[in-house]
């Protein structure tokens, strides 16, 4: 998925421990051909990164159709994770696939790539998160990639939970990351009460998409990620009516970076270069076959140079 909006932040980031944090979503509309809105909950102002994820996109259930034109990435992967609906996937890899319920769809940006989002005829409603992971420095030139999997369904405690990449309640995700990584989806029942080992190295987050759900003793709100830092040895989890999460957790990345619009980076310059190389049509990105339209064109840099913030201390 494309960050479209009109002025795209630039972002730099690395994640400090601490108790639970409650990170509500801003609304923001993406315009464009899809029309959509989502609830954006990384990143922002108060905290950038989760371990390597550093983009955070909750949308639906909204009876809308997407339209995604070609559009580059670099310096990232992109996760797509949907609760309903089909989105069709086409990138310069020459990859072709859907993006069904439950099934992983893991694009690896790295040096550059470039890909096309379109929902299908049969999906008259779309929900789901659209999730980037920030690649470290010894791979952002990773060469285009793209993975897809089915997680299996194991059942702890009476909660479904699939597991899309790391390992959590003795599943693990056969799918490779570039950094230490935990991804899955939690469904709790009515009356839940779940209690996660945790890596203690890990910082997590609970993004909750349905229900109602108390992390620790913090209760959460539709659309809200709760943030833990590290050091934790368990993660609790209960709901009252049921409750439907996506558990998000890493090591710190530990690494400074700019995010503007679709592109990650380390500087200004290179941001820059990115843009100018895409709206050249170089072959950074390489092209998308068999989209019936024209590609993104990128929006204008800011005024000023991009800079690296961090999160705050």
């Amino acid at each position: 998925m494309s960050n479209v909006e009109a002025r795209p932040a630039e972002v730099t980031c690395t994640s400090t421990p601490g108790d639970v944090e409650v990170l509500g979503p801003r609304d923001v509309p993406l315009g464009g051909p899809r029309a959509m809105r989502v609830r954006r909950t990384l990143p922002q102002k108060q905290r950038s990164l989760i371990g390597a994820w550093c983009f955070c996109d909750h949308y639906g259930p909204d009876e809308v159709r997407m339209d995604v034109a070609p559009h580059p990435h670099t310096g990232l992967q992109t996760v797509s994770w949907l609760f309903t609906g089909e989105i069709e996937h086409r990138d310069s890899l020459g990859s072709h696939a859907l993006v069904r319920p439950g099934e992983l769809n893991l694009m690896t940006g790295g040096r550059g790539i470039c890909h096309s989002e379109v929902s299908t005829d049969t999906s008259a409603v779309l929900h789901g998160v659209q999730l980037w992971l920030a690649l470290p420095d010894a791979h952002r030139d990773a060469p285009r990639n793209f993975q897809h999997h089915v997680p299996p369904t194991v059942t702890l405690n009476g909660a479904d939970i699939r597991v899309f990449l790391g390992s959590l309640a003795g599943s693990t995700s056969p799918v490779p990351t570039f950094s230490p990584l935990l991804g899955a989806e939690i469904v709790l029942p009515a009356g839940a009460a779940l209690t996660l080992d945790a890596d203690p190295s890990f910082e997590h987050g609970v993004l909750l998409d349905t229900g109602d759900v108390t992390l620790g003793e913090t209760a959460l709100q539709p659309g809200d990620l709760g943030y833990v830092g590290t050091g934790r040895t368990s993660l609790a989890l209960s709901s009252a009516n049921g409750a439907r999460v996506v558990l998000l957790g890493g090591e710190p990345f530990g690494e400074e970076i700019v995010m503007w619009w679709n592109f990650v980076g380390r500087t200004h310059d290179e941001i820059a270069a990115y843009r100018e190389e895409w709206q050249a049509e170089s072959d950074r990105f390489g092209r998308v076959d068999g989209y019936p339209g024209s590609r993104l064109p990128a929006p204008a840099l800011p005024g000023g140079r991009l800079r690296p913030r961090g999160n705050p201390a």
